[in-house]
């Protein structure tokens, strides 16, 4: 999977943005935002992804030149991977008040409020649709964790740190992740 830069690499680069450049968290963007965006739309984002991710990068940029949350010696994409669902779930949040006051002041009507899936849109074998609507109606944990590790291909320990988890709650949910997805896929 591409977008990982080499640990030194990344270290050089962090320890110049540290130190005001801004040409080097450039770098850092070019690398993540391809990853960030698809973290942004598979944890819920839809059509706000852009700007889920815009966001994320400005909170990490404020964030590693303040010296504030980020800690020497750790991986930047894991990190940031945690601000885009952060954001996506802050995001989320908003919107759904946000249609809820206009649905009840009858703004719009319930058609305008659907958004269409991105992911399922792009997929056209059946198999692959009844895959992601199985995914889908996983719970929130459980649905966040094979993201994580299936559709984004991170590794476990990613995984913990973008979703802030223990090692072993991670495998307890994804190991129910997949019974439940197993049960529903023998149906299909």
């Amino acid at each position: 999977m591409g977008g990982a830069i080499e640990k030194d690499r990344e270290s050089e680069i962090l320890a110049r943005v540290r130190a005001g450049e801004r040409a080097a968290y450039a770098e850092l963007v070019v690398t993540h935002a391809p990853l960030a965006k698809r973290v942004a739309v598979l944890a819920g984002a839809g059509r706000d992804a852009d700007d889920v991710v815009q966001e994320a990068f400005v909170k990490a940029y404020r964030s590693l030149t303040s010296q504030a949350t980020f800690r020497d010696g750790s991986s930047f994409r894991p990190w940031l991977l945690r601000i885009v669902v952060n954001e996506t779930h802050n995001q989320r949040r908003g919107s759904g008040r946000r249609a809820e006051r206009e649905r009840r002041a009858g703004w719009l009507d319930a058609r305008s409020l659907t958004v269409p899936d991105p992911a399922e849109s792009a997929l056209s074998a059946a198999r692959r649709r009844a895959l992601l609507d199985a995914v889908s109606g996983l719970p929130a944990d459980q649905r966040d964790v094979v993201t994580c590790r299936y559709l984004l291909e991170l590794s476990e320990a990613e995984t913990s740190q973008v979703l802030d988890l223990p090692a072993g709650t991670v495998k307890s949910r994804l190991h129910r992740a997949l019974s439940a997805l197993k049960e529903v896929m023998a149906d299909a």
